[in-house]
């Protein structure tokens, strides 16, 4: 006997409904967390791998990566930068076993203000994917949305046909870049927005519809449907559910465990809050950003330049603690070949 929508929905979780109206994606680098929670896609960064490499059940992955770094040889810091970009691959190798979509995994934050440092170290990381039998089709590379990073998502994009997740992003400037250079997804941030809102402002909680990064994700969401970019916005960096369910219909959301979980739990009515109908109604303007154009308009932005300062300084700070992690093994290694 069919059960009638009404019915389902007041059976199915908030997690189950919302996967009705939005892409759900698994913010983690914990395979368990994939296998459990069943999402799309998964995304990786820096602080998610230097995480899961420091729990015991993935220390093979760690000891394949090193052995790897170590056979292509060079000087060590050679052999640990070698190693830590198998590490990433290998994970995301690992992740795309359990998901049906894509991973996304993150060039080296210390990049970030490096155009061609940027593509190299895209292209080499869907070289490594390729190497053990994955074709580009099933990855996403990360990039920070610097100008330099929007630009050499450009260049990956329309030269070599490399898609772009474009992360770190938290202007309407970013976006405005971001949907101009023809990158595949961005992920605006929410939480972040939130963090920065709360310590700098009197104001300490917002209902989730007022919440600055929810309000900033649908002003994104509703310029791109509005004006025709194929770019899927990706809402990335929550710090509750009712963010979430706040955004609703958004293209992709990029969840956490812990509130994947959470969500899993309630069983609340999920309408959509996002819809390409509503985009297209509302009243802003096209603009077109130029290099010096996104440079003021960015910077006119005090919350997204501190906080893009901030997360491009946090990933490099993780990506160093792996190395030293990796260069640990390496050495180690070197003693028992």
């Amino acid at each position: 006997m069919s059960v009638s929508p009404v019915k389902r929905q007041k059976m199915e979780s908030a997690l189950d409904q919302l996967k009705h109206h939005t892409t759900v994606v698994a913010d983690t680098g914990d395979f368990n967390a994939i296998d459990e929670y069943k999402p799309l896609d998964a995304t990786t960064n820096p602080s998610l791998i230097l995480a899961a490499a420091q729990m015991p059940a993935y220390q093979k992955l760690v000891d394949d990566a090193v052995a790897y770094g170590k056979k292509l040889g060079g000087s060590e810091e050679e052999q640990i930068k070698n190693a830590s970009d198998k590490l990433f691959v290998l994970f995301g190798a690992e992740i795309l076993k359990r998901i049906p979509g894509r991973v996304s995994t993150e060039v080296d934050a210390r990049l970030s203000f490096d155009k061609e440092g940027m593509i190299q170290r895209a292209r080499r990381l869907i070289d490594l994917y390729k190497e053990i039998g994955i074709g580009k089709d099933r990855i996403l590379i990360k990039l920070s949305s610097t100008w330099e990073g929007i630009q050499a998502g450009r260049v990956l994009e329309a030269e070599y046909g490399i898609h772009c997740n474009m992360t770190l992003l938290f202007s309407f400037a970013q976006a405005v870049a971001c949907a101009e250079a023809g990158v595949t997804l961005i992920s605006p941030f929410v939480g972040r927005i939130l963090d920065w809102y709360v310590a700098n402002g009197d104001k300490k909680t917002y209902e989730p519809s007022e919440d600055p990064g929810v309000k900033s994700v649908t002003k994104i969401y509703n310029y791109y449907k509005k004006f025709g970019y194929k770019t899927i916005v990706m809402g990335a960096s929550f710090r509750n559910t009712g963010q979430i369910k706040a955004l609703t219909g958004c293209d992709y959301l990029t969840i956490s465990p812990k509130l994947l979980a959470e969500l899993s739990k309630e069983h609340v009515k999920l309408t959509p809050t996002l819809s390409v109908k509503e985009a297209q109604a509302c009243n802003l303007e096209k603009i077109h950003l130029d290099e010096k154009a996104f440079r003021w308009h960015h910077n006119e932005d005090q919350m997204a330049v501190e906080k893009l300062s901030d997360g491009i300084r946090k990933f490099a700070a993780d990506a160093v603690k792996l190395e030293r992690m990796l260069k640990v093994n390496v050495v180690s290694h070197s003693f028992h070949p």
